[in-house]
């Protein structure tokens, strides 16, 4: 591995050990707790939120699962370089819809694309991310019409 790599490598080991530190910090739960939870031993708990022994994919999953994140978007996110918003949006439900619209997604593509799913070019996937949060959007609004409307009878 290049020297470039690697120093990406500890760079993607540490915001991963900042964010698992920082999510078992806003827990509310104790470390103590956390390590049961998670079967991972308090002293190897330390080591992975100090960013002195990295952690395992299953490690970090069970992490964020104790402590109350949807776990696979929330790493996702976190791994992408969105760990702030992970932080900002673990108060809603915005987490939990992504966590369910990503593990739809590939089942709604099939369906809906069938054959011509292999027609798909990666340069679309930005416009139809922001398609689809307008479309989320304007959902929104419309929900919030109807609300006034029967609150005004």
């Amino acid at each position: 591995m290049t020297q470039s790599r690697q120093d990406k490598w500890g760079e993607a080991s540490r915001d991963l050990a900042a964010f698992l530190d920082h999510a078992v910090g806003e827990s509310g739960q104790s470390r103590r707790t956390i390590a049961a939870q998670t079967n991972i031993n308090k002293d190897a708990l330390r080591r992975i939120l100090a960013g002195t022994r990295p952690a395992t994919l299953q490690e970090a999953l069970t992490i964020l699962d104790a402590c109350g994140h949807a776990p696979r978007t929330s790493l996702m996110l976190a791994l992408a370089g969105y760990s702030q918003q992970t932080v900002d949006w673990q108060s809603s439900a915005v987490l939990q819809f992504l966590e369910t619209f990503i593990s739809e997604l590939p089942a709604a593509l099939d369906q809906a694309l069938g054959e011509r799913l292999l027609d798909v070019r990666p340069r679309w996937a930005r416009g139809a991310a922001h398609r689809t949060a307008g479309l989320l959007s304007d959902h929104l609004a419309q929900l919030e019409r109807q609300d006034e409307q029967s609150f005004a009878l």
